[in-house]
């Protein structure tokens, strides 16, 4: 007869093995977070709107499926160690929140931290990853961001297997959101760990900025987008670079949330808006639910986009597409209009990583405006255009 000890390992084993056939997160996660709009200032009133809201607005039929809580929403534990949802923020539970958010189509997301407290002092998982997961998988919780505060002397790559496993062995399907902010080299060993990972610190509503805070630092849109090069081999379905959350509608210009969302679109980033849904503009709707510029971001080969030409504040990004396409954001990042002639004879698209490759001196393609949403010519003439101060134009290449 095997032993008590034995028959334990199997059955973590065997629960383990079905974790990893959770088929999750092939394409970039598309959803919503609490923390960039409300920050602490959240309650189950306003999840349930926001579900609401993203299915009127629009948002669930581009694509968007997360509804996902942040800081701030713990109690305390049970005597047994178990995690409470805050009684006065989320009196009726988790459970019955996860089940209005499935009710409408969509999923729950849920946040913790690999310390003993989180970011905003609530209780952290530390010690209690598996007890976290097992509440998690019975609330019916679809996606757990976890965050880095409070662990000093831990090994990142130790603590967040840990959470892994306990998810995996919960036996309950949850993309697992990597929240370390990019400092123990994440692309090492978070895409055997994670379905995404932080690359940068938090990002803050402006075009070009850097707030520092003492130990560390919030930083614009360019900011982060700079610190991407380099990481588009470690990207591809079910593991992502995570840029952070969207800014859109939360203070930037039309064109710089326009150009923000591209550029993300472009870097296969995941599409986690951080602003209220339940009072968009116009604009912001129109921005957050292209669905054209969203099929890039959700192209099945799953290819991050690289910086084919850098004239300074121009740079042209080329994002290879399945099927021989090709998607190109140019971005003017300075104060300045410029004058686009772009002669694509004179640069084609050669992507070893993805095998794609176009050259336009043997080739005709379409060429197709992404925002305007119309086709602009082909490649066969020169692209030109004014592109103004912190604009894009983003355009798809077809046969």
């Amino acid at each position: 007869m095997k032993s008590f000890y034995t028959v334990l390992v199997l059955v973590l084993f065997s629960l383990n093995a079905f974790g990893q056939k959770f088929d999750l997160a092939k394409t970039p996660p598309m959803g919503w977070n609490s923390w960039n709009r409300f920050a602490c200032d959240i309650n189950e009133d306003l999840i349930r709107q926001v579900a609401d809201a993203m299915v009127a607005t629009g948002m669930k039929d581009a694509g968007y499926q997360y509804i996902n809580i942040d800081d701030c929403w713990q109690g305390t534990r049970d005597s047994l160690g178990f995690i409470r949802p805050d009684p006065d923020r989320f009196p009726s539970g988790m459970k019955k929140l996860a089940d209005y958010v499935h009710s409408k189509g969509l999923k729950l997301g849920i946040y913790s931290d690999a310390g003993a407290h989180t970011c905003g002092g609530r209780a952290g998982s530390r010690g209690y990853e598996n007890q976290d997961a097992i509440t998690y998988a019975q609330w019916g919780i679809d996606y757990l961001k976890f965050d880095w505060c409070d662990t000093k002397g831990l090994s990142a790559p130790a603590s967040y297997a840990t959470m892994r496993d306990a998810l995996y062995n919960a036996g309950h399907p949850i993309v697992f959101s990597i929240c370390e902010w990019g400092d123990n080299n994440p692309t090492q060993w978070a895409p055997e760990t994670g379905h995404l990972w932080r690359t940068t610190g938090d990002i803050h509503n402006c075009w070009d900025c850097e707030m520092g805070f003492g130990t560390w630092s919030k930083f614009g849109v360019l900011n982060i987008l700079d610190k991407q090069n380099g990481l588009r081999k470690y990207a591809g379905p079910s593991h992502w670079n995570d840029p952070d959350m969207l800014e859109v509608g939360n203070g930037m210009t039309y064109i710089e949330d326009r150009a923000h969302f591209s550029l993300w679109c472009m870097l296969a980033a995941p599409l986690i808006s951080g602003n209220d849904l339940r009072n968009m503009s116009k604009e912001t709707i129109d921005i957050l639910t292209n669905k054209e510029v969203i099929a890039l971001d959700q192209d099945p080969l799953g290819v991050q986009c690289y910086k084919m030409v850098d004239f300074g504040d121009y740079e042209i990004y080329a994002k290879p597409l399945a099927n021989n396409e090709v998607a190109l954001c140019f971005l003017n990042r300075g104060k300045e209009t410029i004058k686009v002639n772009f002669n694509w004879k004179d640069y084609p698209v050669m992507d070893g990583m993805s095998g794609v490759s176009l050259d336009f001196s043997r080739d005709i393609y379409k060429v197709r405006d992404l925002w305007l949403k119309k086709e602009i010519g082909t490649t066969a003439t020169p692209l030109k255009a004014d592109l103004q101060p912190h604009d894009v134009i983003v355009v798809r290449l077809f046969k």
